[in-house]
């Protein structure tokens, strides 16, 4: 009993960027990893924490471009970090830039590279964000050096910016700038997840999207603003991306649907990964967010539904669908381990049910007997507090509740 208590406290109670209390739809905004609030961080902090934003801690996987750049650094406390400096031009109201930062950073959820903290001193604007160290989605779709994106994955990614779009629209932050490939990240345990800088209202020295005009929303053609239904036809232009390993312009891959030529559109490198009507069903998707109108567009809601249906592996950690090394606080070792990769309560509170808290048969241990009773029963008080906490889907207190059954039975053993 001693031997798995040790290794079942450390995975209950240990911090991790994906806290198995975070709820992904976006129920627990607060406590996305256990980040902290926002702060307002002073240009000399910056500056040390990027060795004086030194060239080589420039990282150009975030998707910005001259004259706006963005470093990875480390604070004093050792927690990396991403750092957006805009060009001097940029921003010259200092409140409009706090008041939009401050907005922004008040947004907490596992699906997003979140907002710590902003600068503004003098002419100098910068965002801090999370630093997530696993390249950008372009860079494993576009340009894979080990191995090409499983379709599993591909599915998960675009599930994952779905709801975060969706969490976003809740939080009343419905506008994205330019969503591309650049601007969806993957974390330390290879999931993927949607930088927060494009959240930031357009300023003075950008456009909402880039210069290619192939992968630009008509609407924004005609009148230079971005709007919800925008951001949902670049989210079809990401479908076309997964869907063919290529950054097809969406004409293009319109008039291959219209003609059927779905091979033509699809990555010769997922062959025989997915049937075709998952393969139908994506492109119908892609289809609906490229429709020239935008309120023939389907809205974020919608197209989380429509994807959940659709995934596949459900049970395999990102890390290994992405052949990527696993950094997480808890290393899956065992079916607890995994149950907490992938934040599965469910999974969780069985493995307690049937390891942790069935009663020991023939156990001796050297307390009085009537000391090792009244701790077995805190133990069950305990678990019966946690499991009704669970059913209520208060998961903070079946948390605390479990942990202290578990204490209990570790000390009377």
């Amino acid at each position: 009993m001693g031997s798995f208590c040790t290794k079942l406290l450390p995975c209950i109670v240990s911090p991790s960027k994906a806290s198995i209390l975070e709820d992904p739809n976006g129920g627990n905004d607060e406590e996305a990893g256990n980040l902290p609030a926002f702060k307002e961080y002073t240009f000399e902090q910056l500056k040390n924490a990027t060795s004086g934003f030194a060239v080589e801690n420039i990282v150009s996987e975030h998707g910005e471009k001259a004259p706006n750049v963005v470093y990875k650094g480390k604070l004093e406390n050792q927690v990396r970090i991403a750092v957006k400096r805009f060009n001097r031009s940029a921003w010259p109201d200092s409140r409009q830039f706090l008041e939009e930062a401050k907005s922004v950073g008040h947004l907490r959820n596992v699906r997003l590279a979140n907002l710590l903290g902003c600068c503004c001193e003098n002419d100098e604007r910068l965002l801090v964000a999370e630093y997530l160290p696993n390249n950008t989605l372009a860079k494993h779709l576009f340009h894979w050096e080990s191995q090409p994106m499983k379709w599993a994955m591909r599915l998960r990614v675009v599930l994952h910016l779905a709801e975060a779009l969706e969490y976003c629209t809740s939080k009343g932050r419905a506008l994205y700038h330019d969503l591309n490939a650049y601007r969806i990240l993957f974390d330390e345990e290879g999931n993927p997840r949607l930088s927060c800088f494009g959240l930031m209202k357009n300023s003075r020295d950008g456009k909402s999207y880039s210069t290619n005009l192939a992968f630009t929303p008509p609407e924004y053609l005609r009148t230079g603003r971005v709007t919800p239904e925008s951001v949902i036809y670049s989210f079809g232009t990401l479908l076309l991306d997964l869907l063919s390993g290529k950054h097809i312009p969406p004409s293009h891959a319109l008039d291959l649907i219209r003609d059927r030529n779905l091979q033509m559109l699809t990555d010769s490198c997922l062959e025989g990964q997915f049937s075709n009507d998952d393969g139908t069903e994506l492109v119908r998707l892609a289809s609906r967010c490229l429709q020239y109108e935008p309120r023939e567009r389907p809205n974020s809601k919608s197209l989380v539904a429509a994807l959940t249906v659709l995934q596949k592996e459900t049970e395999v950690p990102s890390y290994v669908l992405m052949g990527i090394p696993a950094t997480n606080a808890f290393s899956p070792r065992s079916a607890l381990g995994e149950a907490c990769l992938r934040m599965d309560l469910t999974a969780i509170h069985e493995i307690l049910e049937t390891v942790s808290y069935k009663d020991d048969e023939g156990q001796t241990n050297e307390l009085s007997f009537q000391m090792w009773t009244d701790q077995m029963q805190e133990s069950l008080n305990s678990k019966k507090k946690g499991d009704v906490a669970f059913r209520h889907k208060d998961f903070k207190d079946a948390i605390e509740s479990w942990t202290n059954g578990v204490t209990n039975r570790l000390c009377s053993a």
